[in-house]
């Protein structure tokens, strides 16, 4: 018993009493137990404001089980305990860690990340078995010049954190495959970063990039670029050189021109929506061999390449929100999953095609591919039994989809005999391009003034004309007016005053050239769009 009592007067026994009235019930001591067993301790969420005392010295001190029970099964031997390899601190209020972080040398996962951080201790250099360390949604302005001794760290997560610069030295990371540094307040890239040779996936997105480093092709192992949302007007050429990339975000930035990727074989999705490009030609599509995902939305684009079939692989392709007037028949041949056309003015396919969706469209525009495409088999001539408008005209676009089709047909003239090929069905959609007509059919250029002087007329149907305007204060007068179709005509703008017109219960506005109102609010119905209009009436 006095051999007993002096092992309670030595230190290690001052130093369990200090144990337990640092962790409290913040870190229960079977926790404390089962990581010395396990080397991994969890301590998120618990509403800490500071990391206690008994986690930095866990493999320090002579746990207190050690006092409680003096005869060990094989499996309470608390000499034989493991390393602490992994903590996790996320999730709390921590404000600063302590230099005692380097009493935990064997850690290779670090997990402090939704904290408060304002800065990490310069011990962090001794922590050289570090694989992985995550400092995420956190305050940091700066990172301290030690970080750049962790010499094992493949993973280092610093996104949504206040950091205005990279420190000097980072390049010695030679392991890092993963960096995030998105949801900062970075202006630059220094050249040196970019020596990360192992890096693998790199996350630049929500800074204030103004440019990239022509360096930045030494990532030679690089698949996944992300630099979405910066102030990006260029990308340097040597991008294109990154022979390993398969991802590159480029969303939200101001890119007037589409990169070239001439290296970038592996190349699967490439994101540039959000930009002002203006043109896509072949030279930007011909090494795209192996591209899944093509992301074009919300540019200036005015036209799609015949040269867009020369990417066989792409399965989704977003074009909406451009000022796409129409579509090459080529793109029927692609094999695409999803494609999206809303928002452009496009005159050479009709809205209710467009609604029904992705395989509805290149079917569409595979059968124009085929009547453009004289028949080997059927030689054209001209019999008692087939009109020669029948034997050139898609009859079945006739009367399936209500569209007389007569372009590329390099005439200067339209035969009487087209339009007899219509008999009495009803046709809403004609087309006449790519022909050598000195003058149109006859169609309106303007609602006829006469229409405005019919108090009692109750629908307007008016689509597939050339009408340029309206006047809204004229068509408030027709109370009776129910129905406005003015689908596939020339309006370049919607006056908002068309909105006081709330007798309307179907307002038609599809096919036409103006901006807005958007195709997401076209497509909420007549009351959306009439309410979206008197929101915008000057005051």
């Amino acid at each position: 018993m006095s051999r007993l009592k002096g092992v309670a007067e030595r230190d290690p026994r001052v130093g369990f009493r200090a144990e337990r009235r640092d962790c409290g019930a913040s870190v229960p001591q079977g926790l404390l137990k089962a990581a010395r067993k396990s080397g991994q301790l969890n301590l998120s969420g618990r509403n800490l404001s500071e990391v206690p005392q008994c986690v930095w010295r866990i493999n320090v001190d002579i746990p207190e089980e050690a006092n409680q029970n003096l005869s060990f099964s094989s499996t309470e031997r608390w000499w034989e305990q493991t390393d602490l390899t992994k903590l996790i601190i996320s999730n709390n209020k921590l404000q600063s860690l302590t230099d005692d972080l380097r009493l935990l040398p064997a850690l290779t996962v670090l997990d402090i990340h939704d904290n408060q951080l304002t800065s990490l201790p310069s011990a962090i250099r001794e922590l050289e078995n570090l694989q992985k360390l995550n400092v995420s949604h956190n305050k940091l302005q700066i990172l301290p010049k030690e970080i750049t001794n962790l010499r094992n760290l493949k993973g280092l997560y610093l996104q949504h954190n206040e950091l205005t610069c990279i420190p000097e030295g980072f390049e010695q990371l030679f392991n890092l495959e993963d960096l995030d540094l998105s949801n900062n307040r970075l202006t630059t890239v220094p050249a040196s970063f970019c020596s990360l040779s192992s890096l693998v996936r790199l996350n630049l997105s929500s800074n204030q990039l103004k440019s990239l480093p022509a360096e930045i092709s030494g990532m030679k192992r690089l698949k996944h670029l992300d630099c979405n949302s910066n102030f990006l007007e260029t990308v340097p050429p040597e991008l294109a050189n990154m022979e390993s990339l398969e991802l590159l975000y480029l969303r939200r930035n101001k890119l007037r021109f589409l990169p070239e990727f001439p290296s970038c074989r592996l190349l699967k999705e490439l994101h540039v929506g959000e930009n002002q490009i203006e043109m896509l030609g072949p030279e930007h599509l011909k090494h795209l061999n192996s591209i899944l995902v093509l992301d074009l939305r919300d540019n200036k684009l005015k036209s799609v390449p015949d040269e867009i079939t020369l990417l066989q692989s792409l399965e989704r392709l977003d074009l909406s929100n451009n000022d796409i007037s129409s579509l090459p028949c080529s793109l029927g041949k692609l094999h695409l999953k999803f494609l999206a056309l809303e928002g452009n003015p496009l005159r050479t396919i009709r809205r209710e095609i467009i609604n029904k969706g992705t395989q509805e469209v290149l079917k569409y525009l595979r059968s124009k591919i085929k009547d453009d495409e004289p028949s080997q088999s059927d030689p054209v001539t001209e019999t008692a039994m087939t009109l020669p408008s029948e034997s050139r005209v898609n009859v079945h676009a006739i009367v399936t989809l209500k569209i007389l089709d007569y372009s590329d047909k390099q005439t200067t003239l339209i035969p009487d005999e087209v339009f007899d090929a219509v008999k009495s069905n009803i046709v809403t959609s004609v087309n006449f391009s790519k022909n050598q007509l000195c003058e149109i059919p006859k169609r309106f250029k303007i609602l006829p003034e006469v229409l405005y002087h019919i108090p009692t007329l109750e629908t307007i149907l008016i689509s597939n004309n050339q009408v340029g305007s309206v006047d809204p204060q004229k068509m408030k007068a027709m109370e009776k007016l129910i129905t406005l179709d003015l689908q596939n005509n020339d309006l370049l703008q919607i006056p908002p005053e068309l909105g006081n017109c709330v007798n309307l219960r179907t307002l038609l506005l599809d096919g036409n050239p103006f901006r807005v109102p958007r195709a997401a609010i076209l497509m909420k119905g007549t009351a959306a769009i009439l309410e979206y209009l008197r929101d915008r009436i000057p005051t």
